[in-house]
């Protein structure tokens, strides 16, 4: 049986294109699930990049999605339509197309997953933005393998943790870059094989040092820019280079004749845009290839902080600072 839902909650609204400043708390009318959806009563959500390019004014929503940021979110499920109200009750995790830093949130229950019970919620809630970003990204697209090496960009961040601490579960030797000798250390203390620090040294020439000169099969790029070119040079024969974002810039240089020769592969996608099947039907492989490391207690989120939900403007100056190590979460106290 559903429990009482009130008709407002606390929300966090973007007043206006801008800095942290214009996150404000805010009552928003309670959102009410439709058809195939069930609404959470939200004990935590992970705060990502993407939230911070939105305040910007830099990347809306999609359309019908929420206003209110927030793309992963973990808590109790307190009501569903007809056909899942099993699921009221349950602990769960979901990557949502919006809506997340508030008290309720509305999930497709094809996005939701189970939260064991050795998993806290608000490390939950630090979870299925970055596990569906790399295991599509990866794994899906960049098809890597046991056995192969791979080159991650932002080493320490929460798409970087969670593909070290992948990587280590499916057998990939990972390399990554950060920015500073401390974060290539903390990189390597959550299982990465190799960490650069890419402000004291050339990458490429490091990967091919550490490599013997055979290159990575997969560069997992969030960089973009001159970035780009440079990370062609990294790959083996045959590599693949996944783009996920372009924070150096949206456009590159890229040598045809060496894609040819070495028979390269460029690709990328988007997560937030695509459709509630797609999601589902990747929810659905992490459930059955990917979860039960998560209910054996051999996969967790880096989580670095928690803020009150009330504070999520300094959970955003947090992150724009870069000082920090794997995910940043709010929670509502519920």
């Amino acid at each position: 049986m559903s429990e009482p839902i009130p008709d407002v909650m606390r929300a966090i609204e973007i007043a206006a294109p801008g800095g942290p400043e214009q996150l404000k708390p805010v009552s928003r009318p309670t959102p009410r699930p439709g058809a195939g959806e069930v609404l959470v009563k939200v004990a935590a959500a992970g705060v990502n990049r993407p939230d911070v390019l939105q305040r910007m004014g830099l990347y809306p929503p999609p359309p019908g999605a929420s206003d209110i940021p927030g793309l992963e979110i973990a808590g109790t499920v307190v009501s569903a339509p007809q056909g899942l109200g099993h699921m009221v009750g349950s602990r769960v995790c979901a990557l949502v197309g919006g809506g997340g830093y508030a008290d309720y949130c509305v999930a497709s229950a094809g996005t939701c997953l189970p939260v064991p019970e050795v998993l806290r919620l608000p490390e939950a809630a630090a979870m299925p933005e970055t596990l569906f970003t790399v295991w599509v990204n990866l794994f899906e697209r960049g098809f890597a393998a046991d056995g192969d090496t791979v080159l991650v960009h932002g080493g320490t961040s929460g798409i970087g943790t969670m593909a070290i601490r992948l990587g280590a579960l499916f057998g990939l030797e990972v390399i990554v870059t950060c920015g500073t000798d401390d974060k290539c250390a903390a990189a390597l203390d959550l299982g990465a094989a190799q960490a650069i620090n890419y402000r004291t040294g050339d990458f490429v020439e490091a990967v091919e040092r550490l490599t013997e000169g055979r290159g990575v099969a997969v560069v997992l790029d969030m960089v973009g820019g001159d970035y780009v070119a440079k990370n062609l040079k990294c790959l083996a024969d045959d590599g693949r280079h996944v783009s996920i974002a372009f924070q150096r810039g949206a456009t590159a240089e890229v040598p045809i004749p060496e894609l040819m020769r070495r028979r390269l592969t460029m690709t990328g996608s988007t997560l937030r845009g695509r459709d509630t099947n797609f999601k589902a039907m990747v929810a659905d492989e992490i459930a059955r290839t990917v979860w039960p490391y998560v209910e054996g207690n051999r996969l967790k989120p880096v989580l670095d902080r928690s803020f009150p939900l009330a504070q999520a403007a300094d959970a955003h100056r947090l992150m724009e600072s870069g000082d920090f190590v794997g995910k940043i979460v709010l929670e509502t106290g519920q």
